[in-house]
């Protein structure tokens, strides 16, 4: 008796091994991948330098509706890009209570996601045009000291 529960045991054990890992989401995918461009791009900001030394005050992200993407969604997709970087600066949340603080390595971060234009209908998928521009700021600033965009598509398939 004793055998066969180590038998079904060992059996248990292999099979839920040899299954199948559960399926990638898409969604985390497709924000991580613009998450790490903008990252890389954000890293290399000569005024950030060297970024281990920056903070960085991540305002919650604009994200345009017909994307259909949840921007905390985002906000978290692009936080742990940041954090995953080689030369990593400090992340934190900014809220406007937080306005007034002016360290000399402190920058607020305004991300805006926006659809550029309506669904593209391929024969095989549909493409979300998009736009991503990032500014850093100041924190007591309104005009921003450095800008960029990235532009692509998500599959909408994907989705």
């Amino acid at each position: 008796m004793l055998k066969r529960s180590i038998l079904f045991l060992l059996l248990a054990l292999v099979a839920g091994c040899a299954s199948q890992p559960p399926p990638a989401d898409p969604v985390r995918h497709a924000l991580q991948n613009l998450s790490d461009r903008a990252v890389a791009r954000v890293i290399q900001v000569d005024a950030l330098q060297p970024p281990q030394n920056q903070v960085l005050l991540l305002v919650s992200p604009q994200v345009d509706r017909a994307l259909e993407i949840d921007s905390e969604r985002f906000l978290e997709s692009l936080t742990r890009a940041l954090l995953g970087a080689s030369a990593s600066p400090q992340v934190l949340d900014w809220r406007p209570a937080m306005g007034g603080t002016d360290g000399p390595h402190q920058w607020r971060m305004e991300s805006y996601l926006e659809a550029t234009a309506p669904r593209l209908r391929l024969s095989d998928r549909e493409l979300m045009p998009y736009r991503l521009t990032l500014s850093l700021y100041r924190p007591d600033a309104d005009n921003a000291l450095w800008q960029t965009q990235i532009e692509g598509a998500f599959d909408a398939t994907a989705l």
